[in-house]
């Protein structure tokens, strides 16, 4: 049974309100990758402004492609579509090496790639079961947090001011609201939890002065997609292979999200579902490269606004969308919600990651706790924590393996795909235990 509906007993004000805070929760991490990417290229402040209001907008049709479920795209799920961080340090080197022609020939043959793989991919579900997207949505969740406490003591961990008392106090009073509410909040409130959270501590900040409004009044009134804007795509087959590495990954990590959510909603997916989500993902892929910004994929963080919220609708989902096709339509709008300190963020994130790790922990609990199993969760997990700690590790290997290995979630991902194979799909199985 589908338990996952686009109407509800919702009004629509309410709806508009939920669809804001998945928005919020999501806003941080989408506009950091293109300042991260943007800021390695040297763009000037009018190739910033364009690279950031388009990938806003970009965001907002992933994932309208996602949530609408038509004869072969969609999964259907109250997703968010972002550009996922597996990519950055890739298109980094791209655009620093190649240039940016061969950055953007590179995403539109990854979604070539994504499209083509989606059904194979979809019927390998067998090699994905509870242990492995269990302790991938675990693994999410857990190497995310340094990012939240990153941004808990105000974003830049290089910076003289990281930590100081403001961005402590900022940071705990958000995360301090969030969880009063979910504790003592009823109905309605406690859906929005994460949002009053994010809303009390920007004003509290904005009352102690550590908010400048200077983006808001340098930001254009419009901006309008345009086609290869930055550079026509070129092509070059390391470039290709590195993105399509990413890419893989990227497909993976999708595919705890997707079953994530299917734990929350309740509701069952076939090998057909999970082709139309990832045929999704590989569209939005190319349409990011022919508007020259990145391919995108599902935002894990947005399962914690689902468990935490308990709203398993897709109409707030929609108005997300519809939000972030006119914020980056309008950069001035857009540019107002920059005005949230890294720190508040940081506090609603530590609560968010740690709901989505308890998501995967909730998982892995309704397995059988064999040898096997335990030596999956325990090898792939412990990889990819200790990746995410030390990435310096593999600093000797090469630079195209240094992307791969660096990667907590990668690691992790693919070690505990190949300890399950080994483990549960040969003659290993037996000897094990």
């Amino acid at each position: 049974m589908n338990n996952v509906s686009v109407s509800g007993n919702k009004t629509p004000i309410r709806n508009a309100i939920l669809g804001f805070q998945h928005l919020l929760a999501m806003y941080s991490g989408d506009i950091l990758v293109p300042l991260l990417i943007g800021g390695a290229l040297k763009f000037n402040a009018a190739q910033m402004t364009y690279l950031v209001s388009m990938d806003i907008f970009m965001c907002g049709v992933a994932t309208l492609l996602q949530i609408k479920r038509t004869p072969i795209t969609g999964i259907g799920l109250p997703v968010v579509l972002g550009c996922a961080v597996e990519y950055v340090a890739p298109l980094q080197s791209i655009g620093k090496n190649f240039g940016l022609g061969y950055m953007y020939g590179g995403i539109i043959c990854a979604g070539l790639f994504i499209i083509i793989a989606a059904k194979p991919f979809a019927h390998l579900r067998k090699y994905f079961p509870p242990v492995v997207t269990g302790s991938l949505i675990t693994l999410i969740g857990f190497t995310l947090m340094p990012v939240a406490f990153q941004n808990l003591g105000g974003g830049d961990s290089t910076a003289k001011a990281f930590g100081n008392p403001t961005h402590l106090f900022l940071g705990a009073l958000t995360a301090l609201v969030i969880i009063i509410l979910n504790i003592w909040g009823h109905g309605f409130l406690k859906q929005i939890a994460i949002l009053i959270g994010i809303l009390v501590g920007t004003v509290v900040a904005i009352l102690m002065g550590t908010v400048g409004f200077q983006s808001v009044g340098q930001a254009h009134w419009a901006q309008l997609p345009q086609f290869f804007y930055f550079s026509a795509p070129k092509f070059e087959w390391s470039s290709i292979a590195t993105l399509i590495l990413a890419a893989l990954t990227c497909m993976i990590e999708s595919t705890g999200v997707y079953f994530a959510l299917s734990d929350i909603t309740g509701r069952q997916l076939a090998d057909r579902d999970l082709e139309h989500g990832y045929r999704s993902e590989g569209l939005a892929a190319i349409l990011g490269g022919v508007f020259n910004t990145f391919p995108y994929s599902t935002f894990s963080q947005n399962v914690g606004i689902v468990q935490l919220s308990g709203i398993k609708k897709l109409a707030p989902i929609y108005y997300s969308a519809f939000f972030l096709m006119i914020l980056g339509l309008i950069p001035k709008f857009g540019a107002m919600a920059t005005l949230i300190p890294a720190s508040v963020l940081g506090g609603a994130m530590l609560v968010m990651f740690g709901m989505v790790g308890a998501q995967g922990i909730k998982m892995l609990s309704q397995i059988e706790l064999n040898n096997k199993n335990l030596l999956i969760i325990a090898v792939s997990i412990g990889f990819g924590l200790g990746v995410t700690t030390q990435p310096n590790l593999f600093q000797y290997l090469p630079a195209t393996v240094q992307v791969i290995m660096s990667n907590g979630m990668v690691v992790g991902s693919f070690t505990a795909v190949i300890l399950n194979i080994l483990l549960n799909h040969t003659g290993l199985k037996d000897r094990i235990e």
